[in-house]
C-alpha cells in the first residue's frame, strides 16, 4: 500500500495553516471570525501559542491591527489576540515586539471606542509586565507627558497600564527622581484610593519609585501629612492577597531605604506572618511572597531572633513538599529558609530537625538552576552551625557528591553557591576527606581556582583554604599536590587582591601545625615564600599584608632555619636594595589586624628558648623595630597591647 502522510494537528475544527490564511482574507467577517477562533484556541494553552507563533500568526494579527483602524470589533479582537500571545510565553512577547504591534497598540489607545481602548491597554499591560519589554525613556518630555496622560485617564485599564510601564522602566535613582519631579508620585498616591486593580498597579509602581532611594521615600512619607504611608500600612490587612503582598513590598522598600520610618518591630513581625501565610496563595502572591519575606528578614537579627520566626520556619517547612511542585515558589522558599537560618542557631536546628531537610538536599539536583542555587545557599546557611558540623550532619556521601557535581554546573550562580556550601562543610570534613578526593572534589576546586571569573577563583581558593584547616599532614600534602606549587604561586600574585588574601590564608593554614608542614612552603626553590615576600613588600592593601605576616608568623614557629629565613625576608641587607622599614611600616599601620599579625611574628622570632634569639633581637633593635614595639605599649587595640607586652616580657627574660 502507498504510504500516507500524517495529517497536521487540527485545532477547533480548522487546520492552523488554514486559520492563519483566513486572517489575511479580503472578507471582513472572515477575518473577524478567524481572530476569535485563534484567540479562543491560544488562551491558556502554551502548546498552541508556540505552534501558532512558529507558523507566523503574530505578524498577520498585527497587520489587521494596522489596517483596520476604524473597525472596532476587529481592533478589539486583534488587540486581545496580541495580548494572549504575550501572556506567560517569552517567545510570544518577542514575536509581538518584532511584529511592530506595540506602537500600533499605543496608537489604538486614542480610539473613541472604550472597548477598543480597554483591549489595547490590557494587551500593552501584559507586554510591559515582561522583562523582554522595552524600557520607556522617562527623560524624554513627550514620553513623560504621555505617561501622565495615562495616569490621568478615567479608564482603569489605562491607569493600570501606566503602572506597568513605570514598574518596567523605573530602575535608576535618576529615573525615580524624574518621575517624582514630574508629579507622578502624587498621582500614584491618589490612585491608591481607586479600584482594587488601580490600587495594586499603584503599589507596584510605588515600590519601583522608592526602592533604595532615601530622597524619594522621604518625599512619599511627606505626602498628605503621612496619610499615604498609613494607607499602605493598612493595606497589609486587605482581603486581597495581591494587595497584601504589594503593600508589604512597599513597606520593605521604605525600611531598607529609610530604617527610621520602619522601626516598629511589631509591624515587621506582622509582615512576617502575612508573607508566610501568602506563600500558600495561588499565583503571583504565592510566588513572590517568599522573595519579599527574604528581603524583609535579610541581615535582621532582630527579626530572626523574634519568636515569630519559630512559627515561620514551621509553616515554611510544612509547605516545602508542596512548594517543590512549582519552581519559582520552591526557589523562594529555599531562599527564605537560607536567610532565616543564616545567623540564628535555633532556626538551623529547627530546619535540620524537621522531616523535610532531605528535600533541600534533593533540590541540589533540580532541573531549575534557580532552585539549585537556592538549595546550595540554604545548606551554606545551615552549615554555619559548629554544633551540627561537628555532628557530621553535612558530611554524608550524598550531600558531598551532589555539591561536587554542582561545581561543574553550566550556571555560574550555581557554582558560586555550591562553593559557598562546600567552604563551610570543608572546615570539618575529617574522615570524609577521602570521599571528597574520591569524587573529584579537590580536582574540581583546583580547576575553578584557574577560572577567568574572579568570584569563582575566590570561592574555590576559600574552599581549598578551609579543606586544609587543621587537616593532617598527609591531607595537606595531597591538596597541595593537586593544586601544584606553581598554581598556588600564581594565586598569591592574582590580579585581584581578594584572591591574593585567600591564597595566602591557604598557605597560612597549610603550615599551621607541625614543623614538617612548614617545609611545604619551601618546596621548588622556595617559590611560595618568594611570592609571599614580594606581596609583603609591594602590596598597598593592608588585608594582603596581614595574611602575608601571618604566613611568616607561622614559619617563624619552626626551626632556626625557618626563623632565619623570615628574618632575611623582613630585614634584607642593604645590598638587596629593599626598604628596610617594612616592619616599621606595618607596626605603624592604621589596620589593627595588620599590627597584631606583625607583633605575633616578632613574638615567634624572639622566643626566649631558641638558640639564635639574641642575634635576631640585635638585628631587630638595629632596624628600630624593638623601639617601635616598646612605643606601642598603650596601643588603642587591646589585642595589639597584649601582644606587645608579651614581646617585651620575652625580651626581659632574655636580658636576665
Amino acid at each position: 500500500m502507498p504510504a500516507s502522510a500524517a495529517p497536521s494537528p487540527s485545532y477547533g475544527g480548522s487546520q492552523p495553516e488554514e486559520l492563519i490564511a483566513r486572517l489575511s482574507s479580503g472578507d471582513r467577517n472572515s477575518r473577524l471570525k478567524a481572530l476569535r477562533e485563534l484567540k479562543n484556541q491560544i488562551i491558556g494553552n502554551r502548546t498552541k501559542k508556540l505552534s501558532y507563533i512558529k507558523l507566523g500568526a503574530v505578524p498577520r494579527v498585527a497587520e489587521i491591527l494596522a489596517s483596520d483602524s476604524l473597525d472596532a470589533p476587529l481592533l478589539v479582537q486583534s488587540a486581545a489576540t496580541i495580548g494572549s500571545f504575550t501572556c506567560g510565553v517569552d517567545s510570544g512577547v518577542t514575536a509581538v515586539l518584532d511584529s511592530g504591534a506595540v506602537p500600533l497598540l499605543i496608537r489604538t489607545l486614542s480610539n473613541p471606542d472604550q472597548k477598543v481602548v480597554d483591549a489595547a491597554a490590557r494587551s500593552l499591560r501584559m507586554i510591559f509586565q515582561s522583562k523582554l519589554a522595552p524600557k520607556y525613556d522617562l527623560f524624554q518630555d513627550e514620553n513623560m507627558g504621555f505617561l501622565l496622560s495615562l495616569l490621568n485617564s478615567e479608564n482603569e485599564n489605562v491607569t493600570e497600564l501606566a503602572g506597568s510601564i513605570i514598574t518596567r522602566s523605573c530602575e535608576t535613582s535618576f529615573e525615580q527622581q524624574a518621575l517624582c519631579n514630574a508629579g507622578v508620585l502624587q498621582r500614584i498616591v491618589s490612585l491608591l484610593s481607586g479600584s482594587t486593580s488601580q490600587r495594586d498597579a499603584s503599589l507596584d509602581s510605588l515600590a519601583a519609585i522608592i526602592k533604595n532611594n532615601y530622597e524619594t521615600v522621604s518625599r512619599f512619607i511627606s505626602l498628605e501629612d503621612g496619610r499615604a504611608l498609613n494607607a499602605v500600612v493598612d493595606f497589609i490587612k486587605d482581603r486581597a492577597p495581591r494587595t497584601r503582598l504589594l503593600a508589604c513590598v512597599c513597606l520593605i522598600a521604605i525600611g531598607h531605604a529609610c530604617p527610621c520610618y520602619m522601626h516598629d518591630l511589631q509591624l515587621k513581625i506582622k509582615m512576617v506572618l502575612i508573607l508566610t501565610q501568602l506563600i500558600e496563595e495561588p499565583g503571583r502572591p504565592g510566588d513572590e511572597s517568599p522573595f519579599a519575606l527574604k528581603e524583609l528578614m535579610s541581615s535582621s537579627m532582630e527579626l530572626q531572633n523574634a519568636s515569630v520566626s519559630v512559627t515561620a520556619v514551621e509553616k515554611i517547612c510544612d509547605f516545602l513538599p508542596r512548594a517543590s511542585l512549582q519552581n519559582r515558589r520552591f526557589e523562594g522558599v529555599l531562599l527564605v529558609l537560607a536567610e532565616i537560618c543564616s545567623k540564628v542557631e535555633e532556626r538551623r536546628s529547627q530546619l535540620l530537625d524537621s522531616k523535610v531537610f532531605h528535600l533541600v538536599i534533593e533540590a541540589l539536583k533540580h532541573d531549575c538552576s534557580g532552585v539549585r542555587t537556592a538549595a546550595s545557599n540554604c545548606i551554606r546557611s545551615v552549615s554555619r552551625s559548629v554544633k551540627h558540623l561537628s555532628a557530621g550532619c553535612f558530611t554524608n556521601e550524598t550531600t558531598i557528591t551532589n555539591l561536587i557535581q554542582l561545581l561543574n554546573d553550566t550556571s555560574t550562580a550555581v557554582q558560586v553557591a555550591a562553593l559557598g556550601a562546600i567552604s563551610n562543610i570543608a572546615v570539618d570534613f575529617k574522615s570524609q576527606r577521602s570521599i571528597f578526593f574520591k569524587c573529584g572534589g579537590v580536582k574540581q576546586l583546583v580547576h575553578l581556582s584557574k577560572s577567568m571569573d574572579p568570584v569563582l577563583r575566590l570561592k574555590a581558593v576559600l574552599a581549598l583554604r578551609n579543606m586544609v584547616f587543621l587537616a593532617d599532614g598527609m591531607s595537606k600534602q595531597n591538596v597541595l599536590l593537586e593544586l601544584t606549587v606553581s598554581t598556588l604561586t600564581s594565586l598569591i600574585c592574582d590580579p585581584e587582591s581578594f584572591v591574593q588574601v585567600q591564597a595566602m590564608a591557604f598557605v597560612r593554614n597549610l603550615m599551621d601545625g607541625c614543623v614538617e608542614s612548614i617545609d611545604l612552603v619551601f618546596a621548588e626553590d622556595s617559590v611560595i615564600m618568594n611570592a609571599v615576600t614580594r606581596q609583603l613588600w609591594n602590596s598597598s592593601r593592608s588585608e594582603v599584608c596581614t595574611q602575608g605576616m601571618y604566613v611568616l608568623s607561622n614559619v617563624a614557629t619552626g626551626s632556626e632555619f625557618h626563623k632565619d629565613e623570615v628574618m632575611r625576608r623582613l630585614l634584607p641587607s642593604a645590598a638587596e636594595g629593599c626598604n628596610p622599614s617594612v616592619l616599621i611600616r606595618f607596626l605603624q599601620d592604621n589596620n589593627d589586624e595588620l599590627r597584631v599579625a606583625t607583633i605575633w611574628c616578632i613574638v615567634n622570632l624572639t622566643h626566649p628558648w631558641c638558640l639564635g634569639v639574641t642575634n635576631r633581637i640585635g638585628k631587630l633593635r638595629s632596624a628600630g623595630v624593638i623601639c617601635q614595639v616598646k612605643s606601642m605599649d598603650n596601643d588603642p587595640c587591646l589585642d595589639v597591647k597584649f601582644r606587645v607586652r608579651m614581646a617585651i616580657e620575652q625580651w626581659m627574660t632574655i636580658s636576665t
